[in-house]
C-alpha cells in the first residue's frame, strides 16, 4: 500500500516543523505553498516528496507572460491546419480533441496514479494566471472549451506551489493553500545538509567551508547571495581540486568565487576583500 507520511529524502533534510506542514497539507488535501530566498531548497522539497512517496512529479515552471490554460492544455491549431492541408496524417481532423494536448496541470488531473504536481515560482505571474487557478486547484476540474468537454482529476495531486516572495500573491490564494516559510539554514543545520550530499566528508574541512560560505555571504553590498546550491557545487569542485587546502581558507586565498557568486558586481565586490586563488 502507497504511503502518504512524508519523511524526508535522501539527499533533503527536513527539520521537524516542516516535515508537519507537509504531511497536514497532504491530509487536509490543500496545496501547500512554500516561499524563502532562492536556494533555500522550495523546488528540491517537491521532488523529495516525489521519492519518498514513490509518487510521479510533474512540474510546472510558471513564466511571466503564462496564462493560466496553457497550463491547463493547448488546442494545437498548427497541426490541425497542417493535417488539413496534406493529409498525409492519421488524425481525424473533424476530430478536435485529436489535437487537444495537456498542460502540466492536465497531465496531473489525468494522471493514472497519484502524482506530486509542482508549480515552481508562482510569483513570476500575474494575479489572473492566480485568480484563474483557484477554481481549478478547489474542485479538481476544468473545461476544454473546444470540445465542450470537462476534465475532473482521477485522483488528487500532493499540489506544492514555490515563491521567491518577488511579488505579493493575492488573498484568496493565499487563503486557499498552507503556508510555511523555509529560512536560510544556520550552520549547524547547513552541516547536516552538506552531510547529506558528503557523507564522508571530514567535519574540519565542513566547517572550514561553511565558516568562509556565511563570511562571503555576509560581504556587503552584494545584490544575490550565494544559496545552498552554491555552497553544495563549491564543495563538490573543491574536493575535485588535488591542490586545495582547508588552510587557504583561512589565509582568504578562496579559489573558485564564480562558483559562489554569479553577478558581475557581486563578483567584483568579493574579490576585492579576497585573493581567490592559491
Amino acid at each position: 500500500m502507497q504511503t502518504t507520511e512524508f519523511t524526508g529524502g535522501k539527499d533533503y533534510v527536513l527539520d521537524p516543523e516542516l516535515s508537519k506542514i507537509v504531511n497536514a497539507s497532504i491530509k487536509l488535501e490543500m496545496p501547500l505553498l512554500i516561499k524563502g530566498e532562492p536556494g533555500t531548497g522550495k523546488t528540491l522539497l517537491a521532488h523529495a516528496i516525489a521519492q519518498n512517496l514513490s509518487m510521479p512529479l510533474i512540474v510546472l515552471n510558471v513564466k511571466s507572460s503564462m496564462k493560466a490554460v496553457e497550463a491547463l492544455y493547448q488546442y494545437d491549431t498548427l497541426t490541425r491546419l497542417n493535417d488539413s492541408r496534406f493529409g498525409d496524417s492519421k488524425r481525424d481532423v473533424s476530430n478536435i480533441e485529436h489535437y487537444i494536448k495537456m498542460g502540466k496541470i492536465g497531465q496531473a488531473f489525468v494522471s493514472d496514479t497519484k502524482t506530486v504536481l509542482l508549480i515552481d515560482e508562482i510569483d513570476k505571474a500575474d494575479t489572473d494566471f492566480q485568480d484563474d487557478l483557484l477554481d481549478v486547484l478547489d474542485q479538481m476540474s476544468f473545461d476544454i472549451i473546444e470540445i465542450d468537454k470537462t476534465v475532473r482529476a482521477r485522483h488528487r495531486p500532493i499540489i506544492i506551489i514555490t515563491s521567491n516572495a518577488k511579488k505579493d500573491l493575492s488573498d484568496p490564494f493565499l487563503g486557499r493553500c498552507v503556508f510555511h516559510h523555509i529560512a536560510f539554514p544556520d550552520a549547524e543545520m547547513m552541516h547536516r545538509i552538506v552531510l547529506a550530499h558528503f557523507p564522508d566528508l571530514d567535519r574540519r574541512l565542513s566547517d572550514a567551508c561553511i565558516e568562509t560560505f556565511y563570511r562571503l555571504r555576509s560581504i556587503r553590498g552584494i545584490e544575490k547571495k550565494p544559496a545552498t546550491r552554491e555552497l553544495i557545487n563549491w564543495v563538490r569542485i573543491l574536493l575535485m581540486d588535488p591542490k586545495f587546502d582547508p588552510k587557504h581558507l583561512a589565509k582568504n586565498d578562496i579559489p573558485y568565487l564564480g562558483v559562489l557568486f554569479k553577478k558581475s558586481e557581486d563578483y567584483k565586490i568579493v574579490s576585492r576583500q579576497v585573493s581567490g586563488a592559491y
